[in-house]
């Protein structure tokens, strides 16, 4: 059972989960139907280098300086994925490949001397939700509701830079919240599990709310690294869904 000190830990790791997995899924949803799909995994990794910058040029950096160099370092990496894509359609996808990998040598080569360098890697990873404050879901929840709002009610931001723009500000959060695997993880099996389904958005969204839940539960209750677990679970949620949903021809 969970204590009231885990119910106190769960609660804003488990809201921080549901707004990432509610916004992930209309975006994970376009990214299968563009077959852009590293472009998540390549943004997340550059947010993440902009972390790894920021805490190693200012001794002790504010949580709002590492926001903003997290954000700076994504649009940047938004815009030319878009320009990318403009000018040399056919390769955009082995551009953003390569652009992931060369992020992630980066972040291994400026860590390389730190004290904690594989502490971090791993929490650049696999994130720590479990230490998500309320400020924290506080402060992103209007970011994730502004994505969501101007996704659904203004089409033309599903196009051009405005897709790009609202995808790194809507990776710049998720990946400080709970790391590149979840981020990926939240963005793409969804997705992957209604493909073939009609009415695509709110059973991607039943994915993601029942997959963050449980993976946080019993992480919880497990003592099981919570990243992991919430991908595992996604996974499971994902891989019967998309059973169930062809069995019943949906």
């Amino acid at each position: 059972m969970l204590s009231a000190e885990m119910i106190e830990i769960v609660g804003p790791a488990l809201v921080a989960g549901l707004m990432i997995a509610l916004t992930s899924a209309p975006l994970g949803i376009e990214v299968l139907k563009r077959g852009i799909i590293f472009i998540d995994l390549a943004i997340a990794q550059v947010a993440g280098l902009g972390v790894v910058v920021s805490s190693l040029s200012i001794h002790e950096p504010t949580w709002w300086v590492t926001q903003i160099t997290a954000l700076v370092f994504a649009l940047l990496a938004a815009f030319f994925f878009r320009w990318v894509e403009h000018k040399c359609p056919d390769q955009q996808e082995a551009i953003i490949g390569s652009s992931f990998v060369v992020a992630a040598s980066l972040a291994l080569l400026l860590l390389a001397d730190h004290p904690h360098g594989g502490e971090e890697i791993q929490h650049l990873l696999s994130g720590q939700i479990l230490f998500v404050t309320w400020q924290e879901v506080f402060f992103h929840f209007p970011i994730y509701a502004a994505i969501l709002v101007l996704w659904f009610t203004r089409p033309g931001f599903r196009s051009g830079i405005g897709f790009y723009a609202l995808f790194a500000f809507a990776i710049t959060s998720s990946v400080q919240l709970v790391g590149v695997y979840v981020v990926f993880t939240s963005l793409i099996l969804p997705a992957l599990a209604v493909a073939k389904i009609i009415k695509k958005q709110f059973i991607a969204w039943t994915v993601g709310v029942l997959s963050v839940s449980i993976g946080v539960i019993f992480a919880t209750i497990w003592d099981y690294p919570t990243g992991p677990t919430i991908v595992l679970s996604y996974l499971i949620i994902g891989c019967l869904t998309r059973l169930t949903c062809n069995h019943l021809h949906l």
